[in-house]
């Protein structure tokens, strides 16, 4: 039996899963199984598949169900003590299991530990932008404020079998049921996070954070089953639990170029979380709104495109700095 079991739902995904897999292939711990699920592709998958000699693989075809019933099949025909999945257009790090396994090992009121995320784009360069969530240990009481988690790509969580026994499988019904499952498993168990960026997530225009009112739907229903089952006294929670979605949803809107609906979601962020006008990031955003207002979605890709450069020129002397000292001393 492995000690962990790698789960990639791919859906039409071989312009990176090739990719997406050598990373997994690839990893500094190798006690492991990678289970694709092949939930209906029609892009050449079964074809690739059989040409891949590592045993360690497995590809499991079904009708095309969605990302949660392939999550839930791989889960399913797993061996594995511990779970990590792969989104098919994402990239590991070669230590990202080996740390994982190490924090679980070594903690055993974790369910859960996450990483942080580096950004990509369509092509694989690096955007500059890591996202360096901090949540850890006990997290039940932020991830009921937010009714959100800091888990913010599908491809950084490694969770113990054990805690699916629990909390159940992802739920099918929910259009965010990734966000669901994270927020169950905070409220029974603690998280443990790598403070270092594992996870290269890849931005592209089928990223399905981007349909804005179907996220918006699915956090609606998400902030609704949750808070059911909370106690009276923490319900004034509720309402800034919509204001952190609708901040949520400034972001995926100006990524869409949508000024008009990201500007109503800032309204509609304020008139349920005052609060949030305090916020030194709330600014930023504003003005990212803004600049895509007055200047065009050209004029504020060149703005951000400009920004990426600078963090990525940044970047690179802090890390050329670094290696000099090292070198040095």
């Amino acid at each position: 039996m492995p000690k962990v079991s790698v789960v990639t739902p791919a859906y039409n995904a071989m312009k990176y899963l090739p990719e997406t897999l050598e990373s997994a292939l690839q990893q500094t711990f190798t006690d492991f199984e990678v289970l694709i699920v092949n939930d209906g592709s029609s892009d050449g998958i079964v074809e690739w598949s059989s040409q891949i000699t590592d045993p360690r693989v497995k590809v499991i075809s079904q009708e095309n169900q969605g990302t949660a019933a392939a999550r839930n099949r791989g889960i399913s025909e797993s061996k594995g003590e511990y779970i990590a999945f792969l989104d098919a257009d994402d990239i590991w790090e070669p230590t990202k299991l080996e740390k994982q396994v190490y924090c679980l090992d070594n903690n055993p009121l974790v369910g859960l530990v996450d990483t942080w995320i580096a950004f990509i784009d369509e092509s694989g360069k690096p955007t500059g932008y890591i996202m360096k969530p901090d949540a850890e240990g006990n997290v039940y009481k932020k991830v009921v404020e937010s009714c959100d988690s800091t888990v913010c790509c599908g491809s950084s969580p490694m969770i113990r079998r054990s805690c699916f026994d629990t909390v159940g499988l992802f739920d099918r019904d929910s259009y965010i049921e990734d966000v669901d499952m994270w927020i169950r498993i905070a409220i029974r168990y603690h998280y443990g996070l790598v403070k270092e960026p594992l996870v290269r997530y890849r931005l592209h225009p089928n990223n399905k954070s981007k349909d804005c009112q179907s996220m918006l739907q699915g956090f609606r229903q998400l902030i609704e089953k949750t808070y059911q089952s909370l106690p009276t006294e923490i319900l004034y929670l509720r309402g800034r639990s919509y204001g952190r979605v609708y901040i949520f949803l400034v972001g995926r809107a100006i990524e869409t170029e949508d000024y008009k609906l990201a500007t109503h979601y800032l309204q509609q962020a304020i008139a349920h979380y005052p609060q949030l006008l305090f916020r030194p990031w709330f600014m930023r955003l504003s003005l990212a709104v803004a600049v895509l207002k007055w200047f065009g979605p050209q004029g504020y890709n060149r703005v951000r495109n400009f920004n990426r450069a600078l963090r990525r020129r940044i970047s690179s002397l802090v890390n050329i700095s670094f290696l000099r000292h090292k070198t040095s001393t």
